[in-house]
């Protein structure tokens, strides 16, 4: 058993380069919304596919930190004030982005979503090995559910796409909102991650524990502060540029 608390600077530094990826990705959007840079963030697969990278490496990581936060045998105590933390800034994003976007306010982002995928995750993490066929599971259900749903009870379509369901990814249509992070087909990524950890940790533990080279330990810092960064990182950016605005007289 690995002495808990002990860091995986591996892990660490994949969850900052998710930062540093999400990171150019928002800024690249405030610039679009401020009107600075216009770009279709909906539709255009350069920022689809960049979105769908950016929280499957989100998701994956949360995966690897569960198995270690396990294999390091942390409680449910532990578990729960980390959970309360993440809980807490969903709902702060959720109060934000009504401001900003009151018309696509974020109900459902990707902490809301983590907040709920990651107590899946300590309930399922015994699971062992069968976590890939879930993950897989979980990854089609989205799919299989739009192609029979209709045709198999089509009265439930608009329940299922309504708000109070559509968090779980069920949906024929995507609702209209800033962020969308649905349980399905998202747990299937958290699911992976948590599956790769525990094989990795249960095989050889140097894959990884394997150290840094100096010029990435500035990610791994980061990473470790990711939940803080990633409150933080919206409003200083769009902050710096509104104040650039100002000062450029737009």
């Amino acid at each position: 058993m690995a002495a808990s608390g002990l860091r995986y600077p591996m892990v660490d530094a994949l969850r900052g380069l998710a930062m540093v990826w999400m990171t150019l990705f928002h800024f690249c959007f405030d610039l679009s919304h401020f009107g600075l840079w216009p770009q279709n963030f909906r539709a255009d697969p350069v920022w689809t596919t960049q979105r769908t990278l950016i929280v499957s490496l989100f998701l994956f990581c949360a995966g690897l930190g569960q198995s270690i936060a396990i294999h390091q045998a942390q409680g449910w105590q532990r578990f729960g004030r980390r959970w309360l933390q993440i809980a807490a800034c969903a709902l702060l994003v959720t109060a934000g982005s009504v401001v900003m976007f009151p018309g696509s306010y974020i109900y459902f982002g990707v902490l809301h979503g983590m907040a709920v995928m990651l107590l899946i995750a300590r309930c399922t993490a015994g699971w062992g090995r069968w976590l890939w066929p879930a993950g897989l599971l979980a990854l089609v259900l989205p799919w299989a559910f739009e192609q029979t749903l209709p045709a198999l009870w089509p009265e439930s379509v608009s329940t299922f796409n309504g708000r109070w369901l559509n968090w779980l990814g069920l949906v024929t249509r995507k609702p209209f909102t800033e962020d969308y992070v649905p349980v399905f087909p998202w747990l299937g990524v958290l699911w992976w991650g948590l599956a790769c950890g525990q094989w990795l940790l249960s095989t050889d533990r140097r894959l990884i524990r394997t150290p840094l080279p100096a010029r990435l330990a500035p990610l791994a810092a980061l990473g470790q502060w990711s939940l803080s960064y990633y409150m933080l990182h919206q409003p200083v950016m769009i902050g710096l540029l509104m104040a650039a605005m100002w000062v450029a007289g737009r």
